[in-house]
């Protein structure tokens, strides 16, 4: 198993306006999204990145690129589906201010385990899709790049959420508990006893000791090993 990194695509002028922009095409980063997706690229360069997943949608594609040309090697960013915004069907499009006077904003905030958006999806189909995506494509990398490898994906907020709260055994009606802000980096380790969140909605922070460490390849880390009775003693920085 590998280690994912999260990214939230950055700022666009709908998350300012307050629009749910949902998956209509043509929704850019905005100047701060552009600048808040740069300090992401930066934050990440000293982590030499297996590979770069992204939702197709241009806000995240845009995002996955600032991180892609800080990275030492060259990298591709791939594109896939799965990883998309939740399809809000019928609230797409729509004001914030609007829709949390309609009764399904109750039941999204309180209960979203049984919301389900009139012409969209669910929100458990939306995490089910979500969650399936990241773990069956993070066992591929550590199998082609071995249990230190490190991959990012870049996606949309409630789809982070819904991960996450995936990963630390939450309930989808507890997952509004959880903020993710535009290029926040989250962290998830995958192992076969359980996810460890590493890290959620940090903006700052040096990344350093999530790069593979020299010479440690194919070797198990003390986490694969079951948890630290006592908390242990946190990550090293690697070696130069």
């Amino acid at each position: 198993m590998a280690t994912v990194i999260l990214l939230r695509h950055g700022r666009t002028s709908a998350n300012a306006s307050g629009t749910l922009a949902g998956r209509t095409p043509g929704v850019h980063l905005d100047d701060v999204g552009q600048a808040q997706a740069v300090k992401a690229g930066e934050r990440l360069a000293v982590v030499p990145l297996a590979e770069l997943v992204s939702s197709p949608l241009e806000r995240c594609r845009e995002t996955a690129r600032a991180v892609a040309i800080r990275q030492a090697t060259r990298s591709r960013v791939r594109a896939d589906k799965a990883l998309t915004e939740c399809d809000y069907g019928e609230w797409q499009g729509r004001q914030l201010r609007e829709l949390a006077k309609l009764a399904l904003w109750k039941t999204v905030q309180t209960n979203p385990s049984a919301a389900t958006f009139p012409g969209g999806e669910s929100l458990p189909q939306m995490q089910a899709r979500a969650v399936d995506a990241v773990r069956r494509r993070d066992t591929e990398v550590g199998a082609a790049h071995g249990p230190e490898a490190v991959w990012l994906a870049v996606s949309h907020g409630d789809v982070i959420k819904s991960v996450l709260a995936d990963a630390l055994g939450m309930h989808l009606d507890l997952f509004q508990r959880l903020q993710v802000d535009p290029a926040s980096i989250s962290v998830i380790r995958y192992t076969e006893a359980r996810p460890y969140v590493l890290a959620s909605n940090t903006h700052e922070g040096d990344l350093s000791w999530l790069a593979p460490r020299p010479g440690k390849a194919g070797r198990r880390r003390r986490s694969d090993r079951g948890a630290a009775v006592g908390g242990g003693a946190g990550p090293s920085t690697p070696a130069a």
